[in-house]
């Protein structure tokens, strides 16, 4: 009866004390702004936080991406007389790996209006500004069809291409959004695969 009692009584003061009245007060917070938010208005000038020692400017961390963006391209364009970059963007590879019918119907039409005036609508070098020699345009546009140098060029090469421009071709960064870019590009290689497959 007495070890009940004893256990009775020390059960009772632990519940005693760990409910009792008294604060517990850690020594320091880790991090108070994460422990103790404040409310930001919208539309407010955020200089008082500034003063407070709060660094908080409302932008992004430098470096993120928006959900739903592609991924930037991470290889800067060649300094005059070198092509180190150019030959590093053939490890790059397309982030785009197929397409509906909707979206190849997209990149054709991209194709079409962007590349199709130099590089033909059958892709063989042959568009309206050349015209078999006949055209303003003098000099033989890129056969991306039915010419192997252009056919085992990798994705990452072509991207840098038209991101940058090469040689006569001048850049489409400003005319094509990089999404499309890379949807111009799986549209090509496509119709290479499928004039291999025919052969």
């Amino acid at each position: 009866m007495n070890k009940f009692l004893a256990i009775t009584f020390l059960a009772a003061v632990v519940v005693l004390t760990s409910c009792s009245d008294v604060k517990r007060k850690p020594g320091s917070i880790y991090m108070p702004d994460m422990a103790y938010s404040r409310a930001i208005e919208s539309y407010t000038d955020l200089a008082y936080l500034k003063e407070q020692g709060i660094n908080y400017d409302a932008k992004p961390v430098a470096g993120t991406l928006a959900r739903g963006k592609d991924m930037p391209f991470p290889i800067a364009i060649d300094k005059a007389g070198d092509t180190t970059n150019y030959t590093a963007s053939k490890a790059i590879v397309n982030p785009i790996d197929s397409m509906s019918a909707k979206e190849t119907a997209e990149a054709e039409r991209l194709y079409l209006i962007n590349c199709g005036i130099c590089h033909g609508a059958k892709l063989d070098g042959n568009g309206p500004l050349y015209k078999d020699g006949n055209g303003p345009y003098p000099a033989k546009p890129a056969t991306l069809v039915g010419d192997v140098k252009y056919e085992s060029m990798p994705a990452g090469q072509m991207f840098y291409s038209v991101q940058y421009g090469k040689n006569l071709m001048g850049s489409y960064a400003s005319q094509l959004s990089r999404h499309q870019r890379w949807m111009v590009i799986k549209y090509i290689k496509d119709k290479q695969a499928a004039a291999k497959a025919s052969k």
